[in-house]
């Protein structure tokens, strides 16, 4: 069975950073792409940044590039999301993902995304 575990997730005020943690075990794919996204209350899920786990490369949304950054962790099975100079409108449940992909992503669209953990809350107040 699929698993997919966040963790890492709290309440910061603006300005400040957190380090997400993402673990994914069995996923039935010989190659494939961990990522992270996010879902704020009224709002639609939005893709935030993907790593291919076979190779280099990593792809962000516009939205967090420069603040957040994506990396495998020991291995292949494991991604962070180090999150910087964090605003209120990042108030979101943070979601890790996984899909199968042989090369890296040039997009985060969800519904390409095969398997979802249960989510982090990250709040971020003024």
């Amino acid at each position: 069975q699929v698993q997919i575990l966040e963790s890492g997730g709290g309440s910061v005020q603006a300005g400040g950073s957190l380090r997400l943690s993402c673990t994914a075990s069995r996923l039935p794919y010989s190659e494939y792409c961990l990522g992270w996204f996010r879902e704020a209350p009224g709002k639609d899920r939005e893709g935030l940044a993907t790593v291919w786990t076979g190779g280099a490369g990593t792809f962000y949304a516009d939205s967090v590039k420069g603040r957040f950054t994506i990396s495998q962790v020991n291995n292949r099975n494991s991604v962070d999301l180090q999150m910087n100079d964090l605003k209120v409108e990042d108030t979101a449940m943070y979601y890790c993902a996984g899909r199968p992909c042989s090369h890296l992503p040039a997009r985060l669209w969800v519904y390409e995304w095969s398997y979802w953990g249960q989510g982090t809350q990250v709040t971020v107040s003024s």
